[in-house]
């Protein structure tokens, strides 16, 4: 492990958070720009101190990189204990640039209570953050439940007609599942000797039914923030009633949570137990690739379709990590990363049509390149990342996990490639629908095209996904050691 002489886990946990507490303290109502100017400012230093964590992580190095610990609750050896590694590290950078997209996108919509908003979003971002860089297995649960509690704010607060009951689904969904983890933490805690470290617990000769029960234990909250398939239907519901920046930061980060806890608790803890049941996993993101694709089809909302595509992709996500090679694994992680910017910017585009038109049914609309012909170029630009157009970023990650999982199994990998042509179908039908055309009635006819504020943050967006299509070895390279060691790791028997 490498000692990091600056604390830069700390400062890209602490920093958002500490800047959120500022704004809320500011929190009057009658001086929203002060509000705003400081959530951006907040939202930038944010961003600019994770940085530094990709320009000196040492790609060659094996183990967690940036490693800061020290005592916390001494009586019962917890830790402060943060490090990355080539896999955590990337989400940190999305985390932190998605808040300052979210910031941006609630400027001038967000009239009410702003300093609430933007600073629940800023608490939000360093817990997520937080989650990315524990290497402690109960600071992990403090931050991962933590999550939960700015999420139900915004969702209860500024969202749609039936705010609350999406709210509450989404907090009993997702912390009833993650119950019977801290059971799994527990357990492992005693197990250790009495420690919470997670790489401790890499260590841990386990026997192969103590495997397959933690394993399903982490199943449950894993399973459900991704969400796979059939835990999955608190998430349409609590993207429909979010407001944008809410759908943006659940689609774009907190999906990945769940995913994230796969590949730092399952896999290395439990390898045993992820071999056997491996099928089970495979056969649950095979549903989720093609049964919730066809699903997406048939949408009236413009919000739901995007929500249920998101379940699709993450479908494809956990199908990577659970055919066990290095090309699947990495398409995987790929896929997570270019997820948050394409479902990100879906949504976004989404608002923006809301704010003007207070509707999000597809039938509403028609031909708005006509009135909105900046708006449609994005527009259609991120609905073919969405389907995996090559040379964005959408086609990286999916084309890795086809051939992984064909390299794994033929019709694995067959099933799998029936996402690009669903995907293709609701996307396009959607931009077909929604953009080309006649006018469709005088609302779409009155549409203004997008403010310099709009152009923007979707202009970032594209960037981001194109950059990521064109030339996705950054990505790659930061990674390889990483999961190559986790795979390893995996393959190694650990019952006694």
């Amino acid at each position: 492990m490498m000692q990091s002489t600056v604390p830069y886990l700390s400062l890209a946990i602490w920093l958002p958070i500490v800047f959120g507490l500022l704004v809320l303290a500011i929190g009057r109502d009658e001086n929203p720009g002060l509000v705003r100017s400081v959530s951006l400012v907040g939202s930038i230093a944010s961003f600019l101190v994770t940085l530094p964590l990709v320009q000196n992580f040492d790609k060659a190095a094996h183990g967690f990189q940036f490693v800061e610990k020290a005592g916390w609750i001494e009586r019962f050896n917890v830790n402060y204990f943060l490090g990355i590694d080539g896999i955590s590290v990337w989400f940190i950078l999305l985390t932190a640039f998605i808040t300052i997209i979210v910031v941006i996108a609630g400027w001038e919509v967000i009239e009410k209570r702003v300093a609430q908003y933007m600073g629940a979003f800023l608490i939000l971002s360093g817990l997520m953050i937080g989650v990315f860089c524990a290497l402690d297995g109960l600071l992990f649960y403090v931050f991962f439940e933590a999550t939960l509690i700015p999420m139900f704010i915004i969702i209860g607060v500024w969202g749609g007609a039936n705010r609350v009951y999406a709210a509450v689904k989404f907090f009993l969904y997702t912390l009833l599942g993650s119950l019977l983890t801290l059971v799994a933490i527990l357990y492992l805690y005693f197990k250790s000797g009495g420690s919470f470290d997670i790489p401790t617990w890499h260590k841990l000769p386990l026997a192969l039914n103590e495997q397959i029960l933690i394993f399903l234990a982490f199943l449950m909250a894993f399973s459900v923030k991704v969400p796979m398939w059939p835990v999955h239907t608190w998430l349409p519901d609590a993207h429909v009633e979010a407001p944008t920046g809410g759908s943006v930061v659940l689609a774009a980060i907190m999906l990945k949570l769940g995913a994230y806890g796969f590949l730092r608790f399952s896999l290395p803890i439990t390898p045993d137990a992820s071999h056997a049941l491996s099928g089970f996993i495979i056969t649950l993101s095979l549903i989720a690739v093609i049964y919730i694709g066809l699903v997406a089809l048939v949408q009236a909302d413009m919000k739901k379709l995007v929500a249920y595509s998101s379940i699709a992709h993450m479908g494809f996500v956990t199908l990577g990590f659970f055919v066990f090679n290095d090309m699947a694994m990495q398409g995987g992680i790929i896929q997570m990363i270019s997820h948050g910017f394409v479902s990100g910017a879906m949504f976004l585009c989404i608002g923006v049509l809301y704010d003007r038109m207070h509707s999000r049914e597809i039938a509403d609309y028609g031909g708005v390149v006509n009135t909105m012909p900046k708006f449609a170029t994005f527009f259609v630009l991120f609905s073919l990342a969405n389907c995996g157009l090559p040379a964005t970023s959408g086609f990286v990650g999916e084309f890795m996990v086809i051939l992984g999982a064909v390299k794994f199994d033929f019709w694995i990998g067959l099933l799998a490639a029936t996402a690009l042509i669903f995907g293709a179908a609701y996307s396009l039908w959607l931009v077909k629908r929604v953009i080309f055309g006649t006018v469709g009635n005088e609302h779409v006819a009155q549409l203004q095209d997008l403010s310099n504020r709009e152009f923007f943050m979707l202009g970032l967006l594209a960037i981001a996904v194109i950059a990521m299509g064109v030339y996705p070895a950054p990505f790659t390279d930061l990674m390889q050691t990483s999961v190559a060691d986790l795979l390893k790791h995996a393959a190694i028997s650990k019952i006694n």
